[in-house]
C-alpha cells in the first residue's frame, strides 16, 4: 500500500512545515513540497496538522487488581487509543511470585497478540528481586523488554525494600535497562490507611488524605538517591506531587539522569474531585492520588522547562457499577485507576498547547518523542522522518471533541472529563501505513497490531 498525505502542517518535536509525505511499505519514504508519485491513496491534510502517533507509555490492559481485572484488554484499549490518536503503547508485565520474568512476558504478549489493533510493547513488573530474576533480566532485554518497573509502595503486593531495589537498579545498569520506579512510601501510608480505617473514615477521600504528597516527594528522593549511588538512570512513573518535582528538579539540576512523566488527571482533575456527592469520588481513586489544584502550575512548568519528559495516562479503568463496588464500605479496596488511553492527546491540546502552557511542539515531544527515546522507540516511532514508522495522526485545529462516557470508545461506565469540550479532533490515525481511524469510523483490525522490540540504553 502506497499512501501520499498532501498539504498538511507537520509538526515534529523539533519543526513545523508544510510537506507532503509519500508511505511505501508502512515506513515514510520521502518527505518534500508538491510530490508527483503514483500513490494507491492519497490523503488531503489541508488545514490539518500531521503528527507523530501518539506514545502512551504507561497502560493496563486486562490487568489484575484487588480482585478484579480493568475492564479495557488489548482490543478494546487499544481501538480506544487509536481513536484518541495514539499509535502505540508500552504496557506493563507483571511478574508473579515464584515466576520467572519470561512467564510474566509470554502470558502478557498472549493477552495482547490477536487483539492488538496498534503496536505494543512491555515493561517488566517485579514483584520480588532474587539473584535467578535479576540474572533473568538480561534475557528479557534481549527480548525487546528494556525496562523494569519497580514499587516503593503497596506492601505485600508488589513493596520491594531498598536492598532489593538498589540491587536490581545495579543489574539494570549492567544490562542497559531503565528502571521504572512507582515511588511513595507503602509501609507508612499502610499506618495512616489502618488508622483512618480504625476511626471508621469509610469515603474515597480518605484514599487521597492517607496518601500524603510528602511521602511521595520522600519516595522519590530516595529512589534518586539509590539510583545515584548505583549510577543509574532511573524514571518515576505517574508524578502528581510538586513536592515530588522539587527532588526531580533537584537531582537534574545537579546533572543526574533522573526522568519523570506525569499524567492528565493531575493536570486536570484535583482533591476536589474527591468530595464529589456519595461514592462518586471513587471515580478518581488511583496512585498517587490527585492533589491540590494550586500545585497544577508547577507541574506544567516541570513539563514546559523538561524536568517532566512525558505524558502518559496510567490507563487502568474500573467499572463504577461493578468493580469499583469492590471498596463500597471500604475506601481502601477501592481498585486503584482510572481510564484515559481515549483522552489524552486531545486534553494535552486544548488544556496545554491552546491554553498557552506548552508549545505545540513540546505538546508531541511529551506525548510521543520523549516516550520514544526513553524507552528504546526512536527513531522507528515518535517522529516524522525518512525512514520512520509511518505512525500518523492527522489533527483538525478547527474541530473539537465532547468527551462523555455515552461516546467514548474505552470500556468503563464513566468519563473523568464528562462533558468536557476539548477544541481540536483527531480527524484519521495511521499505524505502520495503514488508515485505522477515518471519519470517526475505526477502520484498522484488531489484531493488527505489532510487539515492538525495544532498544537498550
Amino acid at each position: 500500500m502506497k499512501t501520499l498525505i498532501q498539504n498538511g502542517t507537520i509538526v515534529t518535536a523539533t519543526d513545523r512545515y508544510e510537506a507532503d509525505i509519500f508511505i511505501d511499505g508502512g515506513v515514510v519514504t520521502t518527505i518534500g513540497k508538491n510530490l508527483k508519485v503514483a500513490a494507491d491513496k492519497t490523503l488531503d491534510a489541508k488545514g490539518k496538522y500531521v503528527l507523530p502517533g501518539g506514545i502512551d507509555v504507561h497502560t493496563h490492559l486486562d490487568m489484575p487488581f484487588g480482585g478484579a481485572f480493568s475492564v479495557d484488554d488489548f482490543q478494546t484499549g487499544t481501538i480506544a487509543a487509536a481513536f484518541g490518536g495514539t499509535t502505540c503503547i508500552v504496557d506493563f508485565a507483571i511478574q508473579e511470585r515464584g515466576h520467572s520474568l519470561r512467564h510474566a512476558w509470554e502470558t502478557w504478549m498472549a493477552k495482547a497478540e490477536g487483539k492488538a489493533a496498534i503496536d505494543y510493547g512491555f515493561h517488566m513488573i517485579m514483584r520480588e528481586s532474587t539473584p535467578e530474576l535479576r540474572e533473568e533480566m538480561g534475557a528479557m532485554v534481549k527480548e525487546g523488554v528494556t525496562s523494569f518497573k519497580l514499587f516503593m509502595a503497596y506492601p505485600g503486593v508488589f513493596y520491594l525494600d531498598d536492598a532489593s531495589i538498589f540491587r536490581t537498579m545495579q543489574r539494570s545498569g549492567e544490562i542497559g535497562a531503565t528502571i521504572c520506579m512507582h515511588a511513595e512510601n507503602g509501609p507508612v501510608i499502610d499506618v495512616l490507611i489502618e488508622q483512618a480505617r480504625a476511626k471508621g473514615h469509610k469515603a474515597p477521600k480518605w484514599h487521597a488524605l492517607t496518601r500524603p504528597a510528602r511521602l511521595e516527594a520522600e519516595a522519590t528522593y530516595r529512589a534518586i538517591c539509590l539510583a545515584e549511588v548505583a549510577d543509574v538512570p532511573v524514571y518515576i512513573v505517574h508524578l502528581s506531587a510538586a513536592e515530588a518535582l522539587e527532588q526531580v528538579t533537584a537531582a537534574r539540576d545537579r546533572g543526574l539522569p533522573a526522568f519523570a512523566e506525569t499524567c492528565p488527571q493531575y493536570l486536570f482533575l484535583s482533591y476536589d474531585n474527591y468530595e464529589e456527592p456519595g461514592f462518586d469520588g471513587a471515580k478518581y481513586v488511583m496512585s498517587p492520588p490527585l492533589r491540590d489544584k494550586a500545585k497544577q502550575k508547577d507541574l506544567w512548568r516541570g513539563l514546559k522547562f523538561n524536568d517532566l519528559q512525558t505524558v502518559a495516562t496510567d490507563h487502568c479503568p474500573f467499572c463504577m457499577k461493578d468493580e469499583k463496588q469492590i471498596g463500597k464500605d471500604d475506601f481502601s479496596k477501592i481498585p486503584n485507576g482510572a481510564p484515559g488511553i481515549e483522552t489524552r492527546m486531545s486534553l494535552m491540546y486544548d488544556g496545554g498547547v491552546l491554553a498557552g502552557n506548552i508549545t505545540l511542539e513540546r505538546f508531541v515531544e511529551v506525548t510521543s518523542t520523549s516516550p520514544a527515546k526513553i524507552f528504546g522507540l526512536f527513531p522507528k516511532k515518535g517522529t516524522i522522518a525518512v525512514g520512520s514508522d509511518a505512525d500518523i495522526v492527522l489533527f483538525d485545529p478547527a474541530g473539537s471533541t465532547t468527551w462523555s462516557a455515552k461516546t467514548h470508545h474505552m470500556n468503563v461506565d464513566y468519563n473523568p472529563y464528562e462533558g468536557r469540550v476539548c477544541k481540536g479532533a483527531v480527524d484519521t490515525v495511521l499505524s505502520r501505513g495503514e488508515v485505522i481511524i477515518e471519519k470517526k469510523l475505526f477502520v484498522g483490525r484488531a489484531g493488527r497490531g505489532e510487539y515492538v522490540k525495544r532498544k537498550a540504553r
